[in-house]
């Protein structure tokens, strides 16, 4: 036990009542994700200096892209978890599949169904899919970070035991103090993979298609591997081989994804310069 344990700031995870409807913080923090989103996407796609030419979609059509987006990863999120993370009890309770509001989402389904929201529309703005994806990697960590404040304040996804001075006793976790790995995801997925973001784009990363796709999908799976170390495994899955989490095994592709997607940005720009230089 340690000597000191921080007080865990117990807050009441619905914000407000508007009449016989609760609206809570985790459904407050997708909704502001995604206006902060899509109001930064606007000012993104409006700055000619930053892309160079390259084909992007209009400030015009986000709107349909928010909608796409959005549709996709909670589509995908749901899924994925049902899949990945509670398949056994879903298949003995398939009417619970649908109920959402409940809980129970995996980021790297709703990336994935995002992913596939942001090539449908791509292929119906005849737009280049790699820089819509660029677009929304470039906005994409706002999400996390108030994604990962909300389960802070629900509580759940604590972190595992410690005597760190700075544990808490999380609510439903226990008497033993945890890890605040919400905490540690929202600093690192959040506000450190958002600078890297925001040093990439204004570096002239959206010019190379993909170079911040793949950038994003490095930072944020080596951020979700080192956090997991510290962050509980889900309770009807545990540890799997080696000490390993579902959230290392996801992430893993991911990382290979991220990097292979730095290579072919790299090398494709670079053979259009050579080209251009001897055209």
């Amino acid at each position: 036990m340690p000597l000191f344990v921080m007080p865990y700031p117990i807050i009441d995870p619905v914000m407000v009542h508007l009449g016989p409807l609760p609206i809570r913080w985790y459904a407050l923090s997708y909704i502001v994700s995604l206006v902060f989103g899509w109001l930064i996407a606007r000012r993104l796609v409006g700055r000619e200096a930053l892309w160079g030419g390259i084909a992007r979609p209009s400030a015009q059509s986000l709107d349909d892209l928010l909608v796409y987006v959005a549709f996709g990863a909670v589509l995908g999120g749901r899924l994925f978890y049902v899949l990945f993370y509670n398949l056994t009890f879903f298949l003995a309770h398939p009417l619970e599949i649908p109920a959402v509001w409940q809980g129970g989402m995996s980021f790297h389904g709703g990336m994935t169904g995002a992913a596939l929201g942001a090539f449908l529309f791509a292929r119906r703005e005849k737009v280049l899919f790699l820089s819509v994806g660029d677009l929304c990697c470039a906005v994409a960590p706002i999400g996390l970070f108030l994604g990962r404040i909300a389960n802070f304040i629900k509580p759940e996804l604590w972190g595992r035991p410690t005597d760190v001075p700075w544990a808490m006793v999380f609510p439903g976790a226990g008497p033993d103090p945890r890890h605040p790995s919400q905490l540690y995801e929202a600093g690192l997925e959040g506000l450190a993979l958002g600078l890297l973001m925001l040093l990439a784009v204004r570096a002239g990363a959206c010019k190379k298609p993909g170079l911040t796709s793949g950038l994003f999908l490095t930072g944020y799976a080596l951020a979700r591997i080192f956090c997991e170390f510290f962050r509980e495994p889900d309770p009807q899955l545990g540890f799997l081989f080696g000490g390993a989490t579902m959230g290392m095994l996801l992430s893993a592709p991911l990382a290979l994804a991220g990097g292979a997607l730095i290579i072919f940005a790299l090398r494709r720009r670079a053979r259009a310069q050579l080209e251009a230089e001897h055209g």
